[in-house]
């Protein structure tokens, strides 16, 4: 008996893998279909990613910081409203916005698609940075009637939370600890319900807290303006302490910068309530107006999906520099009005 032919197909494989010249195999079209469909689900994951991406990097709207206080108070008008609820009221939804706007809180998420955004999570920074120096400010000055005097266990208790590390993804969350701090704000806010709590609403309590925002916006104006900076020529000094910011940082100062004077603008509306009668009392309070429209100015909307940075008198505009303008505004009203309450 001969043996068979060894270059006879089987007749297995001839079914699926051969096929007439010039037609694909069964297996072929099959692995083709597969390939295709790992595409489309590639594709459609890839459009998701940037759908969320885009939503959660959408800037918080500013809120009625005296309506949010009305509401929580579960009152109709206002002015029956405690001295220092407002303020109280603005810190803690200051603080919840960060925590519960779309997304949550970003910046230390390590899975994507929030761990491949920048812009907003640096808005977070500023946001929260503003949002600590107000709390200090009532720790530390507003809620005690003189130095020496004992501090609100409520706030000793809460203020710490907000200063933990906003990278922290593991346990402790900072998302958690910031809730402590929330939960211990709210509990000074019903003990100012129930007239158990201090807030002493004076010139040199207030004049604290418009020496560190004086710094802050000072700061970020100098920063933001670092995006024209050019390089001294040989021989010269450059007299800012900051050079040209790199390209890849613009948008995240740029970003910080536009958390911060929200959150700013927010405590200073709540100032502008529940220290109406010394800001009354010292013709004051037109410059605290002009501090919040500057900052308003600020929170307006870009036309460009980017961050543009032009130079001079360019084609394109410079949006650090725009910025920069007008928190550097609101610093100089700030330091007019820091002076209008230092008098008498």
């Amino acid at each position: 008996m001969s043996e068979p032919d060894q270059n006879v197909p089987d007749p297995i494989d001839s079914e699926d893998d051969v096929a007439p010249k010039g037609r694909p195999s069964l297996k072929s079209l099959g692995e083709n279909k597969n390939f295709k469909k790992a595409l489309w689900v590639s594709a459609g994951v890839g459009l998701i990613m940037f759908g969320l991406a885009e939503y959660w990097s959408l800037e918080p709207e500013p809120f009625d910081v005296v309506e949010v206080a009305a509401e929580a108070a579960h009152v109709e008008n206002p002015k029956e409203l405690p001295l220092g609820y407002t303020y109280t009221s603005a810190l803690i939804e200051i603080a919840e916005t960060l925590l519960h706007k779309p997304g949550g809180f970003l910046i230390n998420d390590v899975f994507p698609p929030s761990v491949l955004l920048d812009n907003i999570p640096n808005w977070e920074i500023g946001a929260l940075i503003a949002l600590r120096d107000a709390t200090t400010a009532l720790r530390n000055n507003i809620a005690r009637s003189q130095t020496q005097s004992q501090e609100d266990p409520d706030l000793s208790k809460g203020e710490p939370f907000l200063y933990f590390d906003y990278r922290s993804w593991q346990l402790p969350s900072s998302e958690s600890e910031y809730e402590k701090g929330i939960e211990s704000l709210v509990a000074y806010r019903e003990r100012i319900r129930k007239r158990d709590a201090n807030f002493y609403a004076r010139a040199d309590n207030l004049r604290q807290y418009l020496e560190v925002l004086e710094k802050r916006l000072g700061d970020y104006s100098n920063r933001l303006s670092a995006s024209t900076a050019e390089r001294a020529p040989e021989g010269e000094e450059r007299h800012s302490d900051l050079g040209r910011t790199p390209w890849l940082k613009l948008d995240d100062r740029f970003f910080e910068a536009r958390g911060y004077t929200w959150a700013a603008m927010l405590v200073l509306k709540a100032i502008e309530w529940d220290f109406r009668d010394i800001l009354g009392n010292k013709t004051a309070l037109v410059s605290l107006q002009q501090i919040v429209r500057e900052l308003e100015h600020s929170q307006e909307s870009h036309l460009s999906p980017v961050i543009l940075n032009g130079s001079g008198f360019g084609l394109f505009a410079n949006y650090s520099l725009t910025l920069a303008n007008y928190i550097a505004r609101a610093n100089a009203a700030t330091i007019d009005l820091r002076s209008l309450l230092e008098r008498g």
